[in-house]
């Protein structure tokens, strides 16, 4: 078979980005030239949740996980000699998914491009955000809004950009099941296109051209057989959707397309080479079968259980990927999967189940009214609780973690600190002062300002306001929000402004309503952390051990708190859980007012250097210097260190997989601080290998 017969492969991207637009843009073009095909732009989280650098809940995350983006001249300094119209960017971003893609538009044109032929996506799938991510701003029906908006100017002024990917790959990293992922994701694509069908922004008539621009991003954990299926499963449904809800004739609009990123929950900090033939094994479940094969592929780095991935980690990755299309013979075959009876048995018996839980969804009044209801929210925290459980017992096994522990020293992390990307304390004041120079000159640009003229171009503050009166009417907010863009609005700002018109939301946490994953049988490990809790509360003489469980900051993978929450409700505690992005001030005022026993801390976004001192410092003015301090998350050794010194009584890192156990030696600092006497150690979960 020669080269021309062969399937063109997918693209090919590497999610990056970080510290600064200068240092992101440095980083892009060596990518593009070691042979990566397509950009993923990761902004870090005060960029995706609406704040500038210098707002108190950014301290800390300012560059961490991706790259600020304040302003336009963030958005020009990004793309600086990348020319934009040549290539396709996918940008994950949401609740401010309009905003990014107007700056992305505006640097375009300033590029002299044709924004008719800018190709690309953003991710703009708001309702995983209320059920996993955690970067929503907007109560449902604005967001559900902005993205309608958005949709529709994309389809009559940039038809070949993708205004949505529907995300189900964070509804895996949350627990979601392969019939949960297909049927959320589905329920939330009916509820975007049924909005921008009732908005009557798109003719009837050009309806296809919406659903041909719908795409989807998707997980493929390691259960290889299970995810391969589920692409096809996948596939299946929507056309179905596409054409008996929406009349669809054409089946080019009908396709199901959809990019990937592997699996990261199934990542370990424990033997972490593991996970590169874990990442071989997951690309293969979505590239393998060529009637399910994905667009563009992105593969997490195998130290991303450790850190922030340096370049050579995110090379290896792209490596990966380049291997398997260009030195195999997989492009050279029709669909190898075809007529085989087993997989289509699967397949036909996810579709069954899904389409039944799709309905169940549907008879809620939809995906949105499910996510209100806190009904998805509290199914994925079950589901990641019984996988937990499963994890704990040694049901499922993960090599050098549950099993096979015993390992030789490994090369790649003989010194941990050097295994990782860090990034420089310093960036963060660097962005700060920089976001703050902007706001001073750019009322001075003469030439943006028509000579001073507000009729040629309106202020930043006339800007806003536009924006404001466009969203307490009807108008589409994409105009008003471009005229953003070119005034020189910041990311604060424009979000600002639709806060005061529309209100903030805090989702459903779902740890309430989860039942009970791990039974708390005589002599099983949660009896014995349970007998543990009561024993103290008796000597402590109350009623019920109080544990603050909070998540400081702007992270909002939410997951492992809640895996927590839950696990100390079951041993016994009481537990006070407020949802993600607090500041240190709330979150010590909650341990005040609600009289805890123990506060513990969820961070895995690269913060917690500066927030857990805070919170610590604060309690230590309080006067509750008894109230021990836990925290867990992706923290360093060196970091680890440093807090232990500074005054945390235990660090958790994903090593530590048996939650039961964490419960226990949670009660052991309770004890400690309360100068009570040891008991007996907790039984540990693990099983032998």
């Amino acid at each position: 078979m020669t080269e021309r017969q062969k399937d063109r492969p997918w693209l090919m991207r590497t999610y990056a980005g970080h510290s600064t637009a200068e240092a992101s843009n440095e980083l892009y073009r060596r990518n593009l030239a070691k042979g990566q095909t397509g950009l993923s732009v990761a902004f870090d989280l005060p960029t995706q949740t609406g704040y500038d650098p210098d707002h108190v809940l950014a301290r800390g995350e300012v560059g961490r996980v991706g790259v600020p983006v304040s302003h336009l001249g963030d958005m020009r300094r990004l793309f600086q000699d990348i020319p934009l119209e040549q290539m396709n960017t996918s940008m994950t971003i949401n609740a401010t998914a309009m905003w990014l893609l107007a700056l992305y538009q505006v640097a375009a044109e300033e590029q002299g491009a044709d924004i008719t032929r800018l190709q690309g996506t953003t991710q703009n799938d708001i309702v995983k955000e209320y059920l996993s991510r955690g970067t929503h701003v907007f109560p449902p029906g604005p967001s559900l809004r902005l993205t309608t908006d958005m949709i529709a100017y994309t389809v009559n002024n940039i038809p070949k950009w993708n205004p949505i990917n529907i995300c189900s790959y964070h509804l895996q990293e949350a627990g979601a099941t392969p019939v949960q992922e297909i049927s959320y994701a589905m329920s939330t694509a009916i509820a975007v296109l049924d909005s921008v069908r009732d908005s009557g922004q798109v003719p009837e008539e050009r309806f296809g051209e919406v659903v041909a621009r719908i795409s989807f991003f998707v997980n493929a954990g390691v259960r290889f057989i299970e995810e391969m299926c589920k692409m096809r499963a996948f596939g299946r449904i929507w056309d179905t959707i596409t054409r008996e809800r929406y009349g669809i004739e054409d089946a080019r609009q009908r396709r199901f397309r959809y990019g990937v990123q592997v699996n990261s929950l199934g990542l370990t900090e424990a033997q972490p080479e593991n996970n590169v033939q874990r990442i071989v094994l997951e690309m293969l479940a979505v590239t393998l079968s060529k009637d399910a094969r994905a667009r563009a592929v992105q593969l997490p780095a195998w130290n991303e259980a450790l850190g922030l991935p340096r370049p050579w980690d995110q090379q290896w990755s792209l490596r990966i990927q380049q291997v398997l299309a260009h030195e195999s013979d997989l492009l050279e075959y029709e669909d190898i999967f075809a007529g085989s009876h087993v997989v289509e048995a699967k397949v036909d018996s996810l579709v069954t189940e899904c389409l039944a839980e799709i309905d169940r969804i549907q008879e809620m009044g939809g995906a949105m009214a499910a996510v209100e209801s806190g009904y998805l929210k509290a199914q994925l925290v079950s589901s990641h609780a019984e996988r937990r459980a499963r994890i704990e017992s040694g049901e499922d096994k993960i090599i050098g973690v549950n099993v096979f522990e015993t390992t030789e020293p490994n090369p790649l992390t003989a010194d941990l600190d050097t295994a990782i990307q860090t990034v420089d304390p310093a960036v963060e004041a660097r962005v700060v002062g920089a976001v703050s120079r902007w706001r001073a000159e750019r009322q001075e640009s003469t030439d943006r300002q028509g000579n001073g003229d507000p009729f040629v171009f309106p202020t930043t503050q006339q800007a806003l306001e536009g924006l404001k009166d466009a969203a307490r009417g009807t108008d589409n907010l994409m105009e008003a929000t471009l005229e953003c863009a070119r005034a020189g609005v910041t990311t604060g700002e424009w979000a600002g402004a639709l806060r005061e018109v529309f209100g903030e939301y805090r989702a459903p946490t779902g740890v309430s309503s989860a039942p009970v994953a791990v039974p708390a049988e005589s002599g099983s490990p949660l009896a014995e952390v349970r007998r543990k809790v009561d024993r103290t509360a008796e000597d402590l003489g109350i009623g019920k051990l109080r544990f603050l469980v909070g998540k400081p900051g702007l992270d909002g993978h939410s997951n492992g708190a809640e895996q927590i929450a839950v696990r100390a409700r079951d041993a016994g505690f009481e537990v006070v859980y407020q949802g993600i992005r607090l500041t240190p001030e709330q979150i010590v005022d909650a341990a005040l007012e609600e009289d805890v026993h123990a506060v513990g801390l969820s961070i895995l976004s690269g913060s917690h250097a500066q927030l857990v001192p805070d919170v610590l410092d604060r309690l230590k003015r309080a006067g509750a210097t008894d109230i021990p301090v836990v925290v867990g998350g992706i923290i360093p050794n060196a970091d680890g260190e440093e807090l232990r010194r500074a005054g945390v009584a235990a660090v958790f890192t994903p090593k530590d997989f048996g939650i039961t156990e964490i419960i226990g030696r949670i009660v052991d600092e309770i004890r400690k601080a309360n100068k009570l006497h040891p008991l007996e150690a907790t039984a540990r979960t693990e099983v032998p290998a």
